[in-house]
């Protein structure tokens, strides 16, 4: 529990007030289960990539799962605008802090950012746990805190992302 409550900290520390990197980051909508953010032009799919795999592991998130749904559909005779992919995301010491008061929270597990191409440009999307929580009756704090680290982390990741930062 010690390492725990040290990660939740570090997190809450590091990443509990996005203000470090908002300014440039678009606001997010509190009535959307949606939270996108478009790559910086410059910065190419192979650049978003290795970023979300360097970052994401840094942060000790794993990547269980890809979803190249575009792909998919290509075969199916579909042509989506270029990249349509989701990637699944876990990170454990803040996802069983929800699912410990809440279990029914698995089944927004594990989180996804997906990535895609709309109008010719490259975005990325995730659907937010803080809005997911929204779905459980009467969240405890501890859950909600531990959605708003992992909310908070995954933006961290999707903005070192869209830089294509490492």
């Amino acid at each position: 529990m010690r390492s725990v409550t040290a990660f939740v900290f570090v997190m809450v520390l590091g990443l509990g007030s996005l203000s470090s990197f908002a300014a440039d980051l678009p606001p997010i909508d509190p009535d959307s289960a949606i939270y996108e953010v478009p790559v910086e032009s410059g910065v190419s799919y192979d650049d978003v990539m290795l970023s979300l795999k360097v970052v994401s592991e840094g942060m000790n998130f794993v990547n269980p799962a890809n979803f190249p749904l575009g792909e998919h559909m290509k075969a199916r005779g579909q042509a989506p605008e270029g990249v349509l992919e989701v990637h699944a995301y876990c990170n454990l010491g803040l996802g069983a802090e929800i699912m410990l008061d809440h279990p029914e929270f698995v089944v927004f597990a594990p989180c996804r950012i997906a990535i895609y191409q709309k109008q010719g440009r490259l975005y990325l999307g995730l659907d937010r746990p803080t809005f997911d929580l929204r779905s459980i009756k009467n969240p405890t704090a501890r859950a909600k805190n531990a959605a708003q680290s992992l909310e908070n982390a995954l933006i961290h990741i999707m903005d070192k992302a869209r830089k294509g930062d490492i």
